[in-house]
């Protein structure tokens, strides 16, 4: 096997989430990624054009299904006709990765069963554990399978809770045998809005929050990243995950530190709104591959200012971090690529 062969074969699978505007390029001109991700909730026909246009893309790429409506913090159970479409789509196309969030959506109100059409924080205590931990074994009794939780930006701080977010997740895998998506630029945000929403003023270095943060994960329960960017925002105003520039110095260097304390873990570039051109989004998948050579390919001379152009950055106001600490940092190189 040459050596290019077994590099390739210890880099993490890269992938990015396909939009409506992008449908037509990714088709017509299949592009050298891994996978695609597809809001599961798009493809809930039974039949028409989402159908087809479904089996068209499972016919190019392999998918990772990202579910956004399951709402399994909810006290109020997911309709299981919610969960036999997921299931429906999962049969279809066999994906690499099954996902959603750790968020509430359902309620009942007025005798009706309703969704929030929104991805809603739960207090991370008991309560809200067990919930959680009932309606993810739920889920998963009925597909047959391990589903991914991702971590949420969140906007307000909820009272009540007796957990960490990280400690509330890993438990949540304990109690389920789930695994984790962490959204890495979700911890920017919320790293970012920390000194407005706890009301002490206290401003976070956003790098050394993420890296302390993942530092309280198990090795063995992450299976999925996502990489985004967002719109930057000036002191003492809040910071919205809106998936609408490319990922920021910040999140590129917890990327850095991510991939070398778990190993390859499959990635995916998420980008929303403002969006870009279809090359536009591969060239950010070639950065977080490019980014994962040198950490466990033969790219041993690269850098981080060979691979990224600091014109592009996005600085969150938090935080100030340059490359030149990113490639100085000692505990960075040193961490383990084992799985515990």
């Amino acid at each position: 096997m040459s050596d290019d062969i077994k590099a390739a074969s210890k880099l993490p699978l890269i992938g990015v989430g396909l939009r409506h505007e992008h449908y037509d390029e990714a088709l017509n001109t299949p592009a050298d990624i891994d996978f695609i991700e597809v809001h599961a909730e798009n493809f809930f026909a039974d039949g028409g054009a989402s159908y087809q246009l479904f089996n068209d893309i499972n016919q190019k790429y392999a998918i990772s299904l990202h579910a956004t409506s399951l709402g399994l913090g909810s006290a109020s159970q997911t309709p299981l006709k919610q969960i036999n479409q997921l299931n429906g789509l999962i049969k279809r196309c066999e994906p690499i990765l099954v996902s959603d969030h750790a968020c509430f959506s359902w309620a009942d109100i007025n005798n009706k069963h309703v969704h929030g059409g929104d991805l809603l924080p739960v207090p991370f205590n008991e309560e809200s554990l067990n919930l959680m931990a009932a309606n993810v074994l739920r889920v998963q009794r009925v597909l047959g399978r391990t589903i991914l939780v991702e971590n949420l930006s969140a906007y307000l701080e909820l009272p009540d809770s007796i957990y960490s977010e990280s400690e509330f997740l890993v438990k949540l895998c304990e109690l389920t045998q789930c695994k984790l998506l962490i959204d890495l630029n979700n911890l920017v945000v919320n790293a970012t809005n920390h000194a407005l929403l706890s009301g002490t003023g206290e401003k976070l270095n956003v790098v050394e929050y993420a890296k302390q943060w993942l530092a309280n994960i198990p090795t063995d329960i992450v299976a999925e990243f996502h990489l985004a960017g967002c719109t930057p925002v000036s002191v003492n105003n809040l910071m919205i995950d809106d998936h609408s520039c490319p990922v920021s110095i910040n999140t590129w260097a917890i990327y850095y530190f991510a991939l070398t304390r778990f190993g390859a873990v499959p990635t995916l570039i998420e980008w929303d709104e403002n969006l870009p051109s279809w090359a536009t989004l591969l060239a950010e998948a070639n950065k977080a591959k490019d980014i994962a050579k040198m950490i466990f390919g033969n790219d041993e001379d690269t850098s981080f200012t060979d691979i990224l152009d600091e014109s592009e950055y996005f600085l969150s106001s938090s935080e100030d971090y340059q490359l030149e600490e990113i490639e100085q940092a000692d505990d960075i190189h040193c961490m383990s690529h084992q799985h515990a």
